[in-house]
């Protein structure tokens, strides 16, 4: 025991330093105090200062002294807190040097047990430090947190004075926090009528209203505010009645199904709807077609509370089982937007099997029960609360419908295979129960009233030259020409980019990838040009969008209101112009007379810039044609021969030499020509477009005005310009001499009143030469026959 003593002493003396390895420890032993162990100068020899007293028990005087200290004779004037620290400190010490004297009498069993008591007390001296610092941070955060309150609450108050027109509505809370991030300071006249209809009397609503008139939200605050609603009652009685949240607020179940006619409006209804449900915590879900069916399965595995589809992708999924689209018992709101494009003849045949398959609202309990055996889990009483929205902006079109609007009542037990009008037949199918609000805020003409409209009357072939008129002179914001055909659409398009114009295009046979990145970078241009179908008539809500042209009249007077409410929306302006050729002058007087319009006004036009704009489509449509040749010789080429020259093979064929040269020659004449057209029209399009009367060698021959002097300066410093630096960036340039590049709607209101047109007597007019010219050839006819009876009658008489 005595040789090993020496070692065991050695190995607890580096834990003894450690333990005085602090700053109390080293004030401590500065202090004059006698020692009772010897020091370097007294041991000798001997590197351990305990060698001399192992196995006695002499080291207590030394240690003792310490209590003894007085604090005002050493001038210790320590704090409360740190005085108990180094208290404590003392005491481990003297556990420690006492656990040092015992080892060498108990052995190494009772220093490994001092040793694990040692850091038992260190650790729990370390958690008592650590929880007195988060005491004291806490403390700090409260008083940093309660000092930048008041400024919150004048935030709050300024949010107040800002939307309090929102008040009149009592939102939730969480519902009023987005309306302030969004910046909506003021509802819209359908989402006044509607809100307070649907989300606080739950009545079903049939809404009319113009479009870009906030008709999403006047349906989708009503479904987040029913589901706060229901989730706070839940939250409520679980705390206070311990009931099962379940039957206040069912959880993974789909409780609102709102279909759109088309993929693009979905898509901005759940964007809108999301920004709002962000700070509920209610999950909103698109399911359109021409997108990944798996991946749409994994968005509904997640089970969230708003579905918003098309009719087509939807039956898909229901017919194929998805569990979270056909379990219809929980469903508290059915929605159907644009309802009057849903009511079409042979369109959405599937929303009717989707619409088979909603629960049926009858008031009766037996028949509730009956069709409720299968699910178990929701009561009837939330069954007979669903509610069914019904919106459009054309609704009021039908007169037989406007008439029972004023009523305010419709029959759900009259039968749907009646004379009844489309849009109450699929009221009543939905499940539109009696007493529902109906709100009909539409005017007479139905569109908006900030919306300026015109027309340009032209031959069917010079609706691309004044389309292109309209483009080049007044192309300032974002513009949509609207077409009825694909060929046309796919003209049109062709010849504009030709001519330098770079335009996105879309229509229903792109798939949906690329529709989206046409409206994203049709959305991302400031002056962009979109030419599309009528699909695009609906769904389109862009900001910026100042023009819509119709290059080809639409079949039906709806199509042409929702055509036109993609600009002028949300109370702003907007203009529409109209491309009409000879034959559609009647169809162009029947949609005028929907709308309860005399007249219309005539697009300004200045007629001496269209010899130039004439030059420049001839050469387009040249370079066109020659193209699509080409392109159409490249396609009629077998399969045999496309692989057999990517093989770099020889084929065998049956012409004769001279045969392959004329043919050869024949291309490198097209060829050549194609790049003659070409460097033309690259010559024309550098120069900006110039009126007839403009002259190169006598500028100022007609005389020479402000504007005409200011853009012949920016004229010349864009040739300085390009004599210095060849950028080919053409953005920036003057693009047309003698008139001032402005958009439409301003060139319609600088040309005044005085140009309005008649468009019923110009009707009349034209119905008027049909007449006279039917009549004329009748005459006409009238005339061969009494003259070919008489020639007859002379023959008979001859012989």
């Amino acid at each position: 025991m005595a040789d090993g003593a020496p070692s065991r002493t050695q190995r607890s003396k580096p834990k003894r330093k450690r333990s005085r390895d602090g700053p109390e420890s080293q004030r401590l032993d500065s202090l004059p105090w006698t020692r009772s162990l010897p020091g370097e100068g007294d041991g000798g020899g001997d590197d351990s200062a305990f060698s001399l007293f192992i196995g006695s028990n002499e080291l207590e005087g030394g240690f003792l002294s310490l209590e003894e200290i007085d604090e005002s004779e050493y001038g210790l004037d320590i704090l409360k807190a740190v005085k108990q620290e180094s208290g404590k400190a003392k005491k481990s010490k003297r556990k420690k040097d006492g656990n040092e004297r015992g080892s060498a009498d108990h052995g190494v069993e009772a220093e490994i047990a001092s040793n694990l008591e040692e850091e038992e007390e260190e650790n729990v001296t370390s958690e008592r430090k650590k929880k007195k610092k988060k005491k004291k941070q806490k403390k700090e955060t409260k008083k940093v947190d309660e000092l930048p309150a008041v400024d919150d609450a004048e935030v709050d108050l300024v949010d107040d004075a800002e939307f309090y027109v929102w008040n009149d509505l009592r939102l939730h809370p969480l519902i009023m926090k987005a309306i302030r991030r969004l910046g909506f300071k003021e509802p819209t006249p359908i989402q006044k009528a509607c809100i307070p209809a649907a989300a606080h009397r739950g009545k079903d609503v049939v809404g009319a209203a113009e479009t870009g008139s906030g008709k999403t939200l006047a349906f989708g605050l009503p479904i987040l505010q029913r589901l706060l609603e229901e989730r706070e009652k839940s939250t409520k009685m679980r705390e206070e009645k311990g009931e099962e949240a379940e039957k206040y607020a069912p959880k993974g179940v789909l409780r609102a199904l709102i279909i759109t006619p088309t993929r693009e409006l979905a898509l901005q209804v759940t964007d809108h709807l999301k920004e709002f449900a962000k700070d509920a915590r209610i999950r909103v879900v698109p399911i359109v077609g021409g997108m990944s069916t798996e991946k749409q399965e994994r968005l509904l595995e997640a089970r969230p509370e708003i579905v918003v589809g098309t009719p087509g992708r939807l039956w898909e999924l229901m017919s194929g089982g998805e569990i979270h689209l056909v379990e219809l018992h929980s469903l508290s709101f059915f929605v159907l937007d644009e309802a009057d494009r849903m009511i079409e003849d042979g369109h959405f045949r599937e929303l009717q099997s989707i619409i088979d398959m909603l629960p049926t609202t009858n008031s009766s309990v037996e028949e509730g029960s009956q069709s409720m055996q299968s699910c178990v889990t929701i009561s009837n009483i939330q069954r007979k609360k669903r509610q069914t929205f019904v919106f459009s902006a054309t609704i009021a079109l039908s007169a037989d419908f406007r008439k029972k609007l004023k009523r305010g009542i419709v029959r759900s037990k009259q039968s749907t295979s009646g004379g009844l009008n489309s849009i109450e037949t699929l009221s009543e199918r939905a499940g539109m129960r009696e007493n529902a609000a109906i709100i009909d805020l539409t005017n007479s003409s139905i569109l908006a009233n900030k919306l300026e409209e015109s027309f340009i009357e032209c031959i069917e072939k010079d609706k691309d030259a004044h389309l292109y008129y309209i483009l080049s002179l007044h192309g300032q914001g974002r513009t949509i020409v609207f077409c009825t055909s694909i060929a046309a659409l796919r003209h049109i398009s062709s010849i504009l980019r030709i001519l330098g114009i770079h335009v996105w295009t879309l229509h229903s046979q792109m798939q949906q990838r690329a529709r989206l990145k046409a409206i994203d970078h049709f959305r991302g241009s400031e002056h962009g040009v979109l030419v599309a179908t009528d699909v695009a008539a609906r769904g389109i809500d862009i900001p910026g969008i100042r023009t819509v042209v119709h290059y080809q009249l639409p079949h039906s007077a709806e199509v042409y209101v929702h055509r036109s409410g993609r600009t002028a929306r949300a109370s702003s302006d907007g203009c529409s112009i109209a491309l009409i050729s000879p034959d559609e002058t009647s169809k162009f007087a029947s949609l005028c007379r929907s709308f309860s319009k005399d007249s219309f006004q005539r697009f300004p036009l200045e007629n001496s810039y269209m010899p130039e704009i004439m030059k420049r489509l001839s050469l387009a449509r040249q370079i066109g044609e020659i193209s699509r040749k080409d392109s159409q010789e490249k396609a009629q080429k077998s399969w045999l021969e496309r692989n057999a020259e990517a093989l770099q093979l020889d084929v065998e064929k049956y012409d004769s030499e001279e045969e392959r040269v004329n043919a050869h020659k024949k291309r490198k004449a097209s060829s050549n020509k194609l790049k003659q057209l070409q460097q033309d029209l690259k010559n024309l399009l550098s120069c900006p477009l110039q009126p007839k009367t403009f002259s190169h060698r006598f500028l100022a021959g007609a005389g020479v005005s402000p504007l005409l002097q200011h853009q012949f300066e920016q004229l010349a410093k864009q040739k300085s310009e390009e004599s210095t630096q060849s950028s080919g960036n053409g953005k920036g340039k003057l693009v047309v001499i003698g008139q001032d590049c402005v958009e439409p709607l301003q060139a319609l209101r600088n040309a005044g009143d005085e140009i309005r047109v008649d468009v019923k007597g110009t009707a009349d007019k034209r119905k008027g030469i049909e007449t006279r010219k039917r009549e004329r050839k009748a005459e006409k006819k009238r005339l061969h026959d009494q003259r070919r009876k008489q020639r007859r009658k002379l023959r008979g008489n001859s012989d």
